[in-house]
């Protein structure tokens, strides 16, 4: 086979019939976790002029071809921890945006006080990760001064260094990265995967911590004028992939690196929706998968729902939606409501309260 080949797994499965299903040879583990797939799409050719079938995992697992057999293989390997935490199934990574004009929550957690209050009130819910964010990155918002982001974000960073969850730090700037890391930052969270800042992929190198590489259809400020892509999938992914192997390159191992579709960013409602639909198909890339669909916009496209405090019904939609395709972490607003969705949509899935 001489054209790019990629693997979506389809049918997944969680729980007991899990664990009988892949016994039984009929279903292959996914990311080593508690869900298993019995099918998988296999595309072949390039975006846009791609050729897609859908065949059983047993016949996947036969057909031999070696392209195939390391998708396999990556799709079922277990992810490593990421700052310590368990990828085995999803968590939660609460939003601390520290900013005056983000999208859903600007100025409410702007005082340091406040920030570490919210981010005490977010473990205490269920948040694995806590990602503090200095600069919003909604559609039209412009660069923040580095001086502003350093002034918003490395009290806070310093403020949380003993809370029992690991902060990231959310941010497009190589010295911020490294001043957050100083601080007690343990993840790096960058929504131009490491492009914006032509330091900050050495800077994480140097740094070795988990990084998240987004992607995103140019900067915030003109991200959404007319975002298009020949197969929004596909082109994802190739990108994802090829920030990969520039992190691997620069000596920022695959072990320590998360990869997240940027939902919203430069994308309008079909492809937000293609995405959500095809989630599973990043897990090719063989590292943990983020998405943070929380509050955006094409929540109110879908539902009518105007005002962004009230789409938490539908965010914690789009979070158990994402989980059932097996996503490591889902960054959210409202943790409470996430945790209490996941946990019984888990609980209903396996047909025990814990698995």
């Amino acid at each position: 086979m001489a054209d790019k080949i990629y693997l979506r797994p389809l049918g997944i499965i969680r729980g007991q019939c899990a664990q009988q299903a892949v016994d039984e040879g009929i279903a292959l583990r996914l990311c080593s976790g508690p869900a298993a797939f019995l099918a998988g799409e296999l595309i072949e050719g390039e975006p846009g002029k791609a050729k897609r079938v859908v065949a059983r995992a047993a016949t996947l697992a036969a057909i031999g071809e070696p392209a195939i057999a390391a998708l396999l293989e990556r799709i079922a390997a277990p992810r490593p921890p990421v700052a310590g935490l368990d990828m085995r199934d999803t968590l939660i990574m609460g939003v601390l945006n520290v900013t005056p004009d983000s999208f859903s929550d600007g100025g409410e957690h702007f005082a340091p006080a406040e920030a570490v209050a919210h981010a005490r009130r977010m473990i205490e819910e269920g948040a694995a990760i806590i990602d503090v964010g200095g600069e919003s990155t909604r559609p039209g918002a412009g660069e923040v001064p580095l001086a502003e982001e350093e002034t918003r974000v490395i009290p806070v960073v310093q403020a949380l260094r003993e809370l029992k969850a690991p902060v990231s730090i959310d941010t497009r700037k190589a010295r911020i990265m490294s001043e957050a890391a100083a601080a007690g930052a343990a993840i790096i969270n960058d929504v131009s995967a490491l492009t914006f800042d032509r330091d900050s992929l050495a800077t994480a190198a140097r740094l070795q911590l988990p990084t998240v590489l987004m992607h995103a259809l140019g900067t915030p400020e003109r991200m959404q004028d007319d975002p298009r892509y020949e197969d929004v999938l596909l082109e994802i992914y190739d990108f994802l992939e090829a920030r990969i192997e520039a992190a691997v390159a620069a000596g920022l191992p695959r072990e320590r690196l998360i990869v997240d579709p940027g939902i919203g960013f430069g994308k309008t409602l079909e492809h937000n929706l293609a995405l959500m639909e095809g989630l599973s198909l990043f897990h090719g890339l063989g590292v943990p998968v983020l998405v943070g669909a929380s509050r955006k916009s094409f929540i109110a496209r879908v539902t009518g729902e105007a005002d962004v405090k009230r789409r938490d019904f539908g965010s914690v939609a789009a979070a158990i939606a994402a989980a059932a395709q097996g996503v490591q972490i889902v960054r959210v607003h409202n943790v409470a409501a996430t945790r209490q969705g996941l946990r019984v949509w888990q609980a209903a899935m396996s047909g025990q309260s814990r698995e």
